[in-house]
């Protein structure tokens, strides 16, 4: 059996809930948008695509190498599109306070690369929160994103997810969790 999978870091509820008040006006004018569930909110560090299914204990135990870092310190950044000339998503940067979410999302992507199980993307890691997608057959025009509310935060919890993809947009399924 095949399974779609990535690994994500967790967002604590506050953020979460900041996050989705922040994207109200947002969504109120760009009617194209469909919001991403509050509990689906998270940072994804390496998306691995379609994986077998046999795969995933051994993705899993290699996210467990990153039990021994430090909780990373993050601060909401600023509203983004992207892509900016034709956004097909509303996100959400985070400041890496201390490049610590830099330094396990690397280690992860080294280790997932050498695992054979995921392939670096060209551009550098951009962490972001994807707040929104643009709806199929839509286009939003780019416009001055609101203020967000720089809310400042440590990012605890990296998990393995099983990504389904739905009609109301894709449900995601923990499959190991790892505490940093």
């Amino acid at each position: 059996m095949r399974v779609r999978l990535f690994v994500a870091l967790e967002l604590p509820d506050p953020v979460r809930d900041a996050l989705v008040t922040w994207r109200g006006p947002v969504l109120s004018r760009h009617p194209g948008l469909r919001p991403v569930a509050p509990d689906s909110l998270h940072v994804t560090l390496c998306f691995l695509g379609t994986r077998s299914e046999d795969e995933v204990s051994p993705i899993a135990a290699l996210v467990g190498r990153v039990s021994g870092e430090d909780p990373v310190r993050l601060r909401v950044g600023e509203g983004i599109w992207l892509p900016r000339r034709r956004p097909r998503v509303l996100g959400v940067t985070l400041v890496d306070e201390g490049d610590g979410l830099a330094r396990v999302q690397s280690a992860l992507s080294r280790g997932l690369e050498e695992g054979g199980w995921y392939e670096p993307e060209e551009r550098p890691f951009l962490p972001h929160v994807t707040v929104a997608r643009v709806r199929a057959r839509e286009r939003i025009r780019p416009d001055e994103l609101p203020e967000t509310p720089g809310l400042p935060f440590d990012g605890s919890r990296v998990t393995l997810f099983r990504s389904r993809p739905g009609r109301g947009g894709a449900q995601y399924e923990p499959l190991a969790t790892v505490a940093i």
